[in-house]
């Protein structure tokens, strides 16, 4: 289905709509607490976050390093490539005998729009125990392509599940 058949969820005051994002995506400063939990530890709890707003997508959070236990990271090999942000490099948490593979990424190097977020981390929230933005627990993004955090203030219809690759 093209975008332009899609309808928007309703929002009211205070949230948002992912069809309100724009195409190239933005860079936001977030101002509310950030918490990262996988195998009974804290992977980051941060105030200093970014996210990436684009159309039909819910945020993604970019955490600092100075934030984030980097003792439970391990290098994940192969990486990707964003047409926006340039090419990723991916992490896996790992915490005891309890692994998620290339559950995070990060960007060494990134295009110019999205030097502010050089080196910060993002996580797939699927496979932690916990993600919350502001206390609130999220919902990860439809899909295993796309690492979107949705919150109770974010509206879809969201790209990621069966059906939506072409949006």
């Amino acid at each position: 289905m093209h975008p332009r058949f899609i309808t928007p969820d309703p929002t009211a005051p205070g949230e948002e709509s992912v069809w309100d994002y724009p195409r190239p995506p933005r860079l936001e400063r977030v101002l509310a607490r950030v918490v990262v939990e996988f195998g009974g530890r804290i992977v980051v709890d941060t105030e200093a976050a970014w996210r990436v707003l684009e159309t039909s997508h819910p945020p993604s959070y970019y955490l600092p390093p100075a934030d984030i236990d980097t003792s439970l990271l391990e290098p994940a090999g192969r990486g990707s490539i964003c047409e926006w942000k340039g090419a990723a490099r991916y992490w896996t948490v790992a915490v005891g005998d309890r692994r998620a593979e290339r559950v995070g990424w990060s960007y060494p190097d990134p295009t110019v729009d999205f030097r502010a977020i050089r080196d910060h981390l993002a996580f797939y929230a699927g496979p932690m125990d916990r993600c919350t933005v502001a206390g609130e627990v999220v919902t990860p993004q439809p899909g295993g392509f796309y690492g979107g955090w949705i919150t109770s203030r974010i509206k879809g219809p969201f790209k990621g599940g069966p059906g939506t690759m072409g949006w």
